[in-house]
């Protein structure tokens, strides 16, 4: 249960930081004392067991827990060294500059081109739209296969088209950190490798955390690992917890916590 967070050596710079950060559900206690800090332009990737805390750390960064009613978040998490949860803080805001991919392909039952469009406009882009959408679609290594459809449905797409079309759709509004809860999970193996690869690109330009629990793609995509695990408490509740966080080869190769080299290995989970 020994908590190894990151040291300067991990992260120069923070652009998020955790810092003893709790979740409640109503009285229940669900992740405890998570500590670690986000760098820019890293791949993070959080891995664990179900149950162990990995995705609900994750919607604290942009605040999507206070969609919850019964989520209660307590510690500090700071975006550019500000309280993300300070009273002044707009959550909306919050989420524009954080950005969120989801585990299932969510596309707007819109055109393939208003799934861009819309939220830029929302947010009051003023530039040249066809050249924002244009831009986003070939971020996302996406435009070569849709150009000649815009007008159609972004929900007539396959699963990796649409995933990759909601990670256009999360660039066009600017953020600077993308959030990534198991984007690959309900894809087929050649889509995955498309993300991935999406993914590698993506981070020259934001900082990407991501939830998997494909060993795999987290030693191929990330920079940077945290494995979480989860305990019972004495009422059968769980409570997740950080174990370890370092780089992904150290997390992989050599850990420090017998639980990370059990998990990585194969042998629970």
């Amino acid at each position: 249960m020994t908590q190894v967070s990151s040291s300067t050596e991990l992260v120069t710079e923070a652009v998020l930081r955790a810092q003893g950060v709790k979740v409640y559900y109503g009285t229940n206690l669900a992740v405890r004392d998570v500590t670690l800090d986000i760098p820019f332009n890293k791949v993070v990737a959080f891995i664990g067991p179900s149950g162990c805390g990995k995705s609900t750390i994750l919607r604290c960064f942009n605040r999507m827990n206070d969609l919850v009613a019964s989520a209660r978040v307590e510690g500090k998490i700071t975006f550019h060294g500000r309280d993300l949860y300070a009273s002044n803080i707009d959550p909306v805001e919050t989420r524009r500059r954080i950005g969120m991919v989801f585990q299932k392909p969510n596309p707007f039952p819109k055109s393939i081109f208003e799934n861009i469009a819309f939220g830029a406009r929302i947010n009051g882009y003023k530039g040249d739209m066809n050249e924002l959408v244009e831009d986003s679609l070939r971020r996302a290594a996406l435009w070569d296969e849709v150009k000649d459809q815009l007008q159609e449905s972004g929900l007539a797409l396959s699963g990796g088209q649409q995933q990759r079309l909601c990670i256009a759709r999360a660039i066009a509004i600017a953020p600077e950190v993308i959030l990534m809860d198991e984007p690959c999970s309900a894809l087929d193996p050649i889509s995955t490798l498309k993300v991935e690869e999406l993914i590698q690109e993506l981070k020259q330009q934001y900082t990407i955390v991501i939830v998997t629990h494909n060993m795999q793609q987290a030693s191929r995509v990330s920079d940077l690992t945290a494995f979480y695990n989860a305990e019972a408490t004495e009422g059968g509740n769980k409570v997740g917890y950080l174990v370890e966080y370092d780089r992904t080869e150290v997390i992989f190769q050599n850990p420090t916590q017998q639980a990370t080299q059990e998990y990585v290995s194969g042998r629970f989970g």
